[in-house]
């Protein structure tokens, strides 16, 4: 099956520092600001709500196509809220999925028993539900 990577450095202290995040055709900045601030770049949390708003939309146009609506259609917009954890740090605490689809001949309740099938079983939701395994080769360099 496919294997994807990203790619991300980090030079420096943690508020004073910058990165830059690669993957694809996407090569961008992130730094402290721009992931607890209105600074320039992006973020981890950006990058995992257009991740999981992708793999969303993708895995419902599937889903309707499999059950003869083939949709015109669909848009996603995720937002990912990273808030303080108890005990220290962060954590995301909520991701709210919104979309909206224009398919022909589909109810409205057919259409919200697919939008659940897919929010339940697209790899991104599976991977945020707990990741069963996390693999680390951390080495320090000089």
């Amino acid at each position: 099956m496919a294997k994807r990577t990203a790619t991300a450095r980090w030079d420096g202290p943690f508020r004073r520092g910058s990165g830059r995040m690669s993957f694809g055709s996407f090569d961008g900045p992130y730094s402290a600001a721009s992931r607890f601030e209105s600074g320039e770049g992006t973020n981890p949390e950006e990058l995992l709500a257009a991740a999981h708003a992708g793999c969303f939309s993708m895995a419902l146009a599937l889903i309707l196509g499999e059950a003869g609506h083939e949709p015109q259609s669909i848009t996603t917009e995720a937002d990912v809220h990273l808030t303080p954890a108890q005990g220290g740090g962060f954590e995301i605490s909520r991701i709210d999925l919104r979309t909206r689809a224009r398919v022909s001949g589909l109810d409205a309740g057919a259409f919200e028993r697919h939008a659940q099938t897919a929010k339940a079983g697209c790899p991104v939701s599976k991977a945020l539900a707990g990741v069963g395994k996390i693999r680390l080769d951390a080495r320090l360099e000089s």
